[in-house]
This record gives structure tokens, sequence and C-alpha cells, in this order.
């Protein structure tokens, strides 16, 4: 086996384990976001099912040409910024109509998510791939990490302070870490094809 395809063996398990991973989290932040009535949980749910359709494309395009890279890549960061939309109506919709979080379901399940997404994270870093898919993966596991943070410290003010505006504080928060990762994939992406066809 050449060192080439060893590396895209790894790449292809560690994109399945994350996979399995942020499919995991998507139900249970999903499920606690919803028992909770909590903006910042749901939109990490989101989140990881947004990261898990990327993990997905990841996975099917490593070992293939250049230009299918460079589209699943561009794939991975409109479904980012697609998510960043719904959170920004989600978060509206709450301000709106009103939300009563619950901060101790908030501040467990946040916890476990950043554990689980740092794994993710690490797993990814291991690989030193330049693949502009493994770095749209990386992006979308920093800005899931960045996130469950954010959410513990919403948590934390929740509880503190008796109030729901720390929970949609963070919901903004959370889009916007999620429109900068997008842009970012996208350019990258650009950058690829640019690259490319410069060759």
């Amino acid at each position: 086996m050449s060192e080439r395809d060893e590396a895209e063996g790894l790449q292809r398990r560690t994109l399945l384990v994350v996979l399995a991973l942020n499919a995991a989290l998507f139900v249970g932040l999903g499920i606690g976001g919803l028992l909770a009535d909590s903006s910042a949980l749901l939109a990490n749910a989101l989140d990881n099912a947004s990261d898990s359709a990327v993990y997905l494309i990841s996975f099917l395009a490593v070992g293939r040409a250049v230009i299918w890279k460079t589209r699943a890549a561009r794939v991975s960061g409109i479904l980012l910024l697609v998510f960043a939309g719904g959170v920004l109506l989600d978060v509206l919709r709450r301000t709106l109509m009103g939300t009563e979080p619950v901060g101790w379901t908030m501040m467990g399940l946040a916890v476990v998510a950043a554990i689980v997404n740092l794994v993710c994270l690490q797993l990814i870093r291991r690989q030193r791939s330049d693949d502009v898919n493994m770095k749209a993966a990386e992006t979308f596991s920093f800005n899931d990490f960045a996130s469950n943070v954010g959410s513990i410290d919403d948590c934390g003010l929740v509880l503190w302070l008796d109030q729901t505006w720390p929970d949609l504080v963070v919901g903004v928060l959370v889009a916007g870490i999620a429109v900068k990762g997008g842009v970012d994939i996208l350019r990258d992406a650009a950058r690829a094809k640019n690259q490319e066809t410069g060759r």
C-alpha cells in the first residue's frame, strides 16, 4: 500500500468516527433543546446535523479529483451559511414568542457536546492534511467546539441571572461563527480550484 493510500484510508476512518459522533450529538442535543426550550442547544443540534452532512461529503471526496473535492467543499460552505440563517430565524422566533430555557439541562448537554467536539477536532487535526475537505471538516469541528463553550457560558448566565436573553445572545454568536466558517470554506474551495486551474 502506498503512503497516499494509507493516508486516505486514515482520513476515511477519521471522518467516519466524527460522522458517527456528530450524528449522535445531533439527536441528543435536539431532544435536549426541545425539552429545555433552548435556542443555544437547538442551534448546536442543527450545527451537528450540518456537520454530519459535511463529514459524509468529505468522506466521499477522499481520493477523488480536485474538482470533485472543491465542489464538495463548496457544498459544505453553503450548508454552514444555511445553518446560520436557520439559527437566526429561530432566535427571532423565540425573541418574539418568548422562551424559558432550562439552565441545568443546557449545562450538562453543552459540556458533553464540548468534550465530544474537542475529540473530533483533535482527530481531524492529527491528519495534518492540506486537503480542502479536511480543512472544511476542521472548520466545522472548531465551530462546534467554540459554540459549545459559548453554550456553557450561556448556561452559567441563565442560571445566575435567571434571564433568557443570554441564550438568545449565544444563538446569535453561534450563527456569526457559522457565517465566518462558511465564508472561509468557500474561499478555500475557490483557492484550491484556482491553484488546480493554474497548473
